[in-house]
């Protein structure tokens, strides 16, 4: 019966595999199927000839740019909210000072906020200064760490031994010194997997660029993929073009990092 069971439960786990990677694979297929052949065979008909047409197509409407500026700010938007987190989490998980707690729970608070009710405030602060249309529209507002993360990494930084930042300490190291040589090589895991929800949820915003920006300059995909929609009707096997390429890039950091998301769900003991 033992068997029959694992069996079971992988044949259930195949069955919903297939069936969330299902539109995953019609979109690729539709990808490299010419617009002339999608429009008269059937959707699931395999490309015949396969064409890159399609991805050479992208090139031609500032695709390239948007990707690029993606990446860039998905980059920095990273490396801001780790470093500020990190630095926020500690003060609250390690350090003393008055209304330390009831700071962190107000703070927390605000993830109760949709992020709609943020936008227009946002807009108008970052319009009033002249950074409407400019890159540091796009990354400003999420530099400064974020709730979530910051809760995420004050529950991991007071799992770690007292008696390591202790011994420290005794060393002669400073609060700089503690967070860099201590906390963070020890808090690798959590950090590898905030990064990846950082990357996912940058890569994929669409709202905050399309209210902040205008025109292809600093167009994201998200917005370049929507629009694509409407100035190419119908033309679906473009679209499926440019959302194989954004998808791409999150794959692969996946697969490069997603072991380091098991790894800090596994409760671990430190010497």
């Amino acid at each position: 019966m033992t068997w029959s069971r694992h069996a079971m439960t992988y044949l259930a786990l195949v069955v919903l595999a297939a069936l969330t990677l299902l539109p995953f694979g019609l979109g690729l297929l539709t990808s490299f199927t010419s617009a002339r052949q999608f429009n008269t065979d059937a959707p699931l008909s395999i490309p015949s000839p396969p064409t890159l047409a399609n991805y050479l197509a992208l090139a031609g409407v500032g695709f390239g740019r948007a990707a690029v500026v993606t990446a860039l700010a998905a980059a920095v938007i990273l490396l801001a909210q780790l470093t500020f987190s990190v630095f926020a989490a500690f003060a609250f998980a390690r350090m003393d000072f008055p209304g330390r707690d009831a700071l962190f729970w107000v703070y927390l608070a605000t993830l109760m906020v949709p992020p709609t009710v943020t936008v227009v405030p946002l807009y108008l602060m970052l319009a009033d200064v002249g950074l409407r249309n400019t890159f540091w529209a796009l990354v400003l507002p999420f530099m400064f760490g974020s709730p979530y993360a910051i809760f995420l990494l004050r529950e991991y930084f007071r799992a770690i031994p007292a008696d390591l930042v202790r011994a420290a300490r005794m060393d002669g190291a400073g609060t700089l010194d503690v967070i860099v040589h201590v906390v963070v090589p020890a808090s690798r895991p959590i950090l590898v997997t905030l990064a990846l929800i950082t990357v996912v949820t940058q890569w994929n915003a669409f709202m905050w660029p399309l209210v902040i920006t205008s025109g292809r300059t600093w167009q994201v995909l998200t917005v370049a993929t929507s629009s694509l929609q409407s100035r190419y009707d119908a033309q679906w096997t473009l679209v499926m073009a440019a959302t194989t390429v954004a998808i791409v890039p999150l794959i692969t950091v996946f697969v490069a990092f997603g072991r380091h998301i098991v790894g800090s769900i596994v409760v671990t003991g430190l010497k």
